[in-house]
């Protein structure tokens, strides 16, 4: 099987800003959505919280627009993005995992998931604290996984990009 030749370094280059754009507009987009959700419960910090992580949306495409114009240091603009918002998601969730709420939780408690309770062992504070660690596990997971690898991904094409660039240039 005939393998494929690598990209030239401006069809990377290209890539990249096209991959950053979308990623930006998409952090900024879900970000400002949770902001929202959280200004409509009342809750500051989780406004201020998300309007962060929508700031490194913003990061992202300030990136993408430096590299644009042929400048290298975009780059950086995108892999501290990424970091930055790992970093803080990754902040987040331990603290919200070490500052445990459960009282709004007990709400969504039915009668039904009640009873399933007292036909296993695990109590309703139990599943609640069960749950809460899932849940903000599978966001710092997650953001690892996503964050991390956009990093990753703008970190690896570097060679590729300050190339075309420099082509650019000459």
């Amino acid at each position: 099987m005939a393998q494929t030749p690598p990209l030239l370094p401006t069809e990377t280059l290209e890539r990249v800003v096209r991959h950053a754009r979308v990623n930006g507009t998409w952090m900024m987009i879900v970000a400002s959505f949770f902001a929202l959700l959280g200004a409509t419960a009342g809750e500051v910090g989780s406004v201020l919280s998300w309007l962060l992580v929508a700031g490194t949306g913003a990061l992202t495409l300030h990136g993408a627009s430096l590299l644009w114009r042929g400048h290298e240091r975009g780059l950086n603009w995108l892999v501290g993005g990424q970091l930055f918002c790992m970093a803080f998601i990754l902040s987040l969730c331990a603290w919200q995992l070490s500052h445990m709420d459960l009282e709004p939780l007990r709400a969504n408690v039915t009668d039904k998931m009640r009873e399933s309770f007292k036909q296993t062992d695990l109590t309703e504070d139990g599943f609640l604290r069960l749950s809460y660690w899932m849940t903000y596990g599978f966001f710092a997971v997650f953001t690892i996984l996503y964050q991390g690898g956009m990093a990753l991904f703008y970190h690896r094409r570097r060679a590729a990009v300050t190339a075309a660039l420099q082509a650019d240039e000459a």
